[in-house]
């Protein structure tokens, strides 16, 4: 190596022998974060970056600002922090990524086709639940009044719990009419286990009759509800607080708050 080749090196090397000398200096001062030994400023900023980085790998779900921050230590510039992150695992197996304000790991995209799992649901669906489920995917939002009006029966309670055991149903919000009634819509996960990119694909009236679920004789004035046009103009959405316990007790309550059998 050249004598000009070597002084960036050397540079580098005069730079940390400064910040350390600079630390021992300051004494018990520059050791008052707690580890053994002094902390250099590039080792502080470098554990800053493995905090967040052990954050953001244990969490179940994304984690907003506000919330590493609160874990961090006092003065983190948070997005420098999560730059650097994102910029060290660039072109790696996984990728830090912003998701809704909020940061995460995920699977880099060229790779997701890897952690595909096929397998087979053993729990058959009984048909009340089918009809429930067709009736919540083409009328949503609609509430369980409205389902049993459809069906011509009352909903049953384990009908609605085996839905929502599967993730393919979800509160969506309230009714604007008395007693102001829950209403129910699919999820995502109905949309990925049935190979829908939406709400809008599902079979229309041509595709049923051509499937042979529908007689190509129907009734005058029977129409298959188009599904791409289901929206939610006369119901509100649920209270984050007010509704939080419609996601973690049974939600065959009826609105009065009786337990149907």
């Amino acid at each position: 190596m050249t004598e000009q080749g070597a002084r960036p090196a050397d540079a580098i090397a005069a730079a940390i022998e400064s910040l350390r000398a600079r630390a021992e200096r300051q004494g018990p001062a520059a050791e008052a974060g707690g580890g053994p030994g002094v902390r250099l400023a590039v080792d502080a900023e470098r554990q800053r970056l493995r905090m967040a980085e052990a954050l953001l790998f244990a969490a179940a779900e994304p984690l907003d600002a506000e919330t590493l921050l609160a874990r961090l230590p006092a003065g983190t510039d948070l997005e420098a922090l999560l730059a650097a992150l994102k910029a060290d695992y660039e072109g790696r197996g996984v990728r830090l990524a912003e998701v809704g304000g909020r940061w995460r790991f995920e699977t880099a995209p060229d790779l997701q086709g890897l952690l595909r799992e096929i397998r087979e649901e053993p729990r058959k669906l009984s048909e009340a639940a089918l009809e429930t489920l067709a009736i919540i995917a083409y009328h949503q939002p609609v509430t369980r009044a409205e389902i049993e009006e459809i069906r011509g029966v009352a909903v049953s309670k384990g009908t609605l719990d085996l839905l929502f055991e599967l993730r393919w149903i979800r509160p969506r919000g309230r009714r604007r009419t008395p007693g102001r009634p829950v209403t129910y819509g699919t999820t995502d996960a109905f949309l990925d286990y049935f190979g829908l990119a939406s709400i809008g694909d599902l079979p229309g009236a041509a595709d049923l009759k051509a499937a042979g679920l529908l007689d190509s004789r129907l009734p005058p004035g029977f129409a298959v509800p188009d599904p791409s046009l289901a929206g939610g103009a006369d119901e509100d959405p649920l209270d984050p607080e007010a509704d939080a316990h419609l996601f973690h007790v049974d939600f065959m309550d009826d609105e009065n708050g009786e337990t149907r059998d």
